[in-house]
């Protein structure tokens, strides 16, 4: 039997005499750790709150209640403080071991520090944390349905920078023939036809004529502004009534399960949009490992040559790949017109897509790791809503660059090394 090390074909092999080198990257992540926990233990230094916060853990409607939570506002962000300090001290005892933070420590992380700030802010102050988490999947939806066209089309090597694009056009088609038609499933069978036309002019440009699939994509999402802002101003405002007044999906509890304390208010209250959501990202985790067609986009996205070789068509491959991203981006659109607001408005998913493209990357191109960076995202947009309402002593203008300041945080401190397929961005020209 032979005992050669297993080598994986894009390492350099390793011998006796070379010690392994740690994952570049480490060194981020308890840094990072560092700095959060800094932050908040300033906010309670220079300005601490001695009234308490209570934290409400059930609805009006709910058939079994859990009482509130009441904690004192200092004490409590002072212990969520520690926790965070003696996080970030293991995340650097494993980054000088050379091992990665594990993720249950980064979520350990995630919710002393989310604890520590929401006692500080809401001092004196009632959180409903159902309505703070239910609210955050609902504008997780289209951050979702965008990532995981992003995960697809850049697994099969086409970088999709157009979400953002695919987004605004579902939202604009689904309000349009939702409007028509009066059915929100025709609105959102059009949002999705809407979002693979954009997928598939990216298409013709970056896997047809070779063109830069970066510039393609911020031509297109540049592209479906205008032009939907033109269509809104020359047609749907002064038509609204018969061309912008879409029905909406109303919310559709899901019996017994959506009885369960906690769990059921934030999961099965939720519009079909959501549970269509669910169905999504299970679907594609499965069928990306698990199947042939799977094994085929993974294959195209790392050495398009040699999935040529073995018979597999390569550009094709590409362009279905790319469209079925589409029509999941589009579905993503239309809960803009068909759920948040029953009418288009310019520019509504205001850069959604970016943070969806910034979600794939936090989640390292994988459809879990990216719904669960949507999920980050979506709970930093409605955090700041809900901040708002409460009265948080914390700046307006700092609350509405909550979202984009949690995803350049992420991105740059929580991602470390990751690698994106090989044929990213690479067009094939078959010899």
């Amino acid at each position: 039997m032979s005992t050669d090390p297993i080598v994986r074909p894009d390492e350099p092999p390793v011998t006796a005499l070379e010690p392994t080198a740690p994952p570049p990257g480490l060194g981020k992540t308890p840094v990072l750790f560092g700095v959060f926990a800094v932050l908040i233990a300033a906010l309670v230094l220079f300005k601490p709150r001695h009234e308490d916060t209570t934290f409400r853990l059930a609805t009006d409607t709910d058939l079994v209640k859990l009482p509130e939570i009441t904690v004192p506002a200092d004490a409590t962000t002072w212990v969520m403080v520690v926790l965070m300090v003696l996080a970030a001290a293991f995340a650097a005892w494993s980054a000088r071991a050379g091992r990665r933070t594990p993720l249950w420590l980064v979520a350990l992380f995630g919710v002393a520090a989310m604890t520590a700030f929401l006692s500080w802010a809401a001092a004196g102050e009632t959180v409903p944390v159902i309505g703070l988490l239910a609210g955050a999947l609902a504008l997780a939806v289209p951050l979702v349905f965008g990532a995981l066209g992003g995960v697809l089309g850049e697994r099969a090597g086409v970088v999709n920078i157009a979400i953002d694009g695919q987004l605004l056009f579902g939202a604009f088609g689904a309000a349009l023939v939702g409007s028509i038609t009066g059915s929100p499933w025709a609105g959102l069978l059009a949002a999705m036809l809407a979002g693979a036309l954009v997928a598939l002019v990216l298409g013709v440009f970056a896997i047809t004529y070779y063109v830069d699939q970066v510039i393609v994509g911020v031509v297109l999402n540049v592209l479906v502004i205008g032009l939907t802002s033109f269509m809104f101003s020359q047609v749907l405002a002064p038509n609204a009534a018969d061309l912008n007044s879409p029905p909406r999906f109303e919310r559709m509890p899901i019996p017994l399960l959506g009885e369960i304390p906690v769990i059921g208010p934030i999961l099965f209250r939720q519009t079909i949009l959501v549970y269509l959501m669910y169905a999504a990202v299970a679907i594609v985790t499965w069928a990306l490992y698990r199947t042939r067609w799977g094994l085929r986009v993974r294959a195209v996205g790392e050495h398009p040559k040699a999935a040529d070789t073995v018979g597999i068509k390569v550009n094709l491959t590409r362009y279905r790949t790319v469209l079925l991203a589409g029509l999941i981006a589009g579905a993503g659109g239309a809960t803009y017109t068909l759920v948040s607001v029953s009418q288009f408005n310019r520019e509504m998913t205001g850069g959604a897509g970016y943070i969806a493209l910034a979600a794939v990357i936090f989640g390292k191109w994988d459809p879990i790791r990216a719904t669960l960076a949507a999920l980050l995202f979506g709970f930093a947009s409605n955090l700041q809503s809900v901040l708002s309402v409460i009265g948080s002593p914390v700046p307006s203008q700092f609350m509405l660059m909550l979202p984009y300041v949690v995803t350049i945080f992420a991105v740059a401190g929580l991602v470390g090394h990751s690698r994106a397929p090989a044929a990213d961005g690479v067009p094939y020209r078959k010899a």
